[in-house]
């Protein structure tokens, strides 16, 4: 089954009225992001009815807080996408967040989209989730005009891991302080970083172990040495992942390097993807290159070792 993305809502097909719908952001796609779609899954086949997500794009973050410092993404826009489309989301509108978008008061936007253009049966939105000018549209008021337009309202409850609310700010705030393995278990899979491959200051060929340095727009986990997956044109390989500025030659310049095992070839310029299973420790200095190498090679054995039950 191929997900339909409409990304004008004046080209709304027909057969999505009156269908079970979820709106938000949904960066991360996380546990609590997949009960909900489960939930609009179930009630969509129970009233043969399709399955359609509505979120946007750019991330409002960017648009309504310009000033502050760049927001960095847990999912790209089209990682969420495939993420969806795995789910066996039938349909995804994306809309176009802009600074004349966000001013739409949540009752416009109920009357004039879900109601008016789609027709929608019954809308699930997170515990927590409000949309529209002063975000007026949380639940209890989607409810009000539910009740007066004739379609149903859910909430779903928070999901917690290890004590913990799954949230896309929970999960950046672990991800910023490097733990990733936490991360990974809000997310039900590992945190995942896609860049390009530009070169450094080839530190690494110079000691005998070759890095690649990446540039990316998402959130970049804190500081420190971890163990990874990489993959590059289809193919994966286990790394060893350094995030800082390389203190033992005392480098100001912040770098994310990666040492791929097993792997020899000319990777600049081309995509690559990294999956953080387990960090490692903190990024230190050393009194000198040699003692960095062997900090490395047991960088490596242990990777190896965490690694091992991940299929290459």
């Amino acid at each position: 089954m191929t997900m339909e993305i409409i990304r004008d809502l004046n080209d709304i097909p027909k057969e999505l009225k009156h269908s079970i719908i979820t709106i938000g952001n949904f960066d991360g796609i996380h546990l609590g992001h997949q009960a909900i779609f489960r939930k609009v899954l179930e009630e969509a086949v129970e009233r043969n009815r399709k399955s359609l997500v509505i979120t946007f794009d750019p991330h409002p973050q960017k648009v309504l807080h310009p000033e502050k410092k760049t927001f960095y993404l847990l999912t790209l826009l089209e990682e969420k996408l495939k993420l969806m489309e795995e789910m066996w989301i039938d349909a995804v509108i994306v809309i176009p967040f802009t600074p004349e978008f966000s001013r739409n008061e949540a009752g416009t936007f109920i009357r004039n989209i879900l109601w008016e253009k789609l027709k929608i049966q019954k809308i699930y939105i997170g515990y927590d989730y409000a949309f529209g000018r002063g975000k007026e549209g949380n639940a209890r008021f989607l409810k009000t005009m539910g009740e007066e337009l004739g379609f149903q309202v859910e909430e779903i409850g928070a999901v917690t891991v290890d004590g913990m609310i799954v949230s896309s700010t929970n999960i950046r705030l672990s991800i910023n302080e490097g733990q990733v393995s936490r991360a990974a278990k809000m997310l039900a899979r590992p945190y995942n970083v896609s860049g390009v491959v530009v070169r450094g200051r080839q530190r690494g060929t110079d000691i005998g172990i070759p890095t690649a340095n990446i540039e990316s727009e998402k959130v970049i986990p804190g500081m420190g040495v971890y163990a990874i997956i990489a993959e590059v044109e289809g193919t994966r390989y286990q790394g060893v992942l350094n995030i800082g500025y390389s203190p033992t030659f005392g480098d100001n310049e912040f770098t994310i390097e990666v040492h791929l095992l097993n792997f020899q070839g000319d990777i600049y310029g081309k995509d690559i993807d990294l999956f953080f299973i387990e960090r490692l420790r903190d990024e230190q200095r050393f009194d000198s290159p040699k003692l960095l190498v062997e900090q490395i090679k047991h960088d490596i054995d242990q990777a190896k070792h965490i690694l091992a039950p991940y299929v290459i």
